[in-house]
């Protein structure tokens, strides 16, 4: 449960730093087109970052993508 909780505040701390590196980069005047890309750059960013914890603490086997098969 506490590795479930932790996965996602660094999903949250992901999204955030990405977003707002986002906006301190994107030049005013902001319009809703510029808030829809950074919110989906930064959901982009936090899924990434997940999947990759997933696929290191979750997974231990060292061929996860690729199933041998049985001659």
């Amino acid at each position: 449960m506490v590795r479930y909780f932790i996965l996602a505040a660094g999903a949250i701390v992901v999204f955030t730093a990405v977003a707002a590196i986002l906006l301190v980069v994107m030049p005013e005047p902001r319009g809703p087109i510029d808030y829809m890309i950074a919110g989906t750059v930064s959901t982009l960013a936090a899924l990434f970052a997940v999947f990759l914890a997933l696929i290191g603490t979750a997974f231990k086997a060292p061929n996860i993508f690729f199933k041998k098969r049985h001659k």
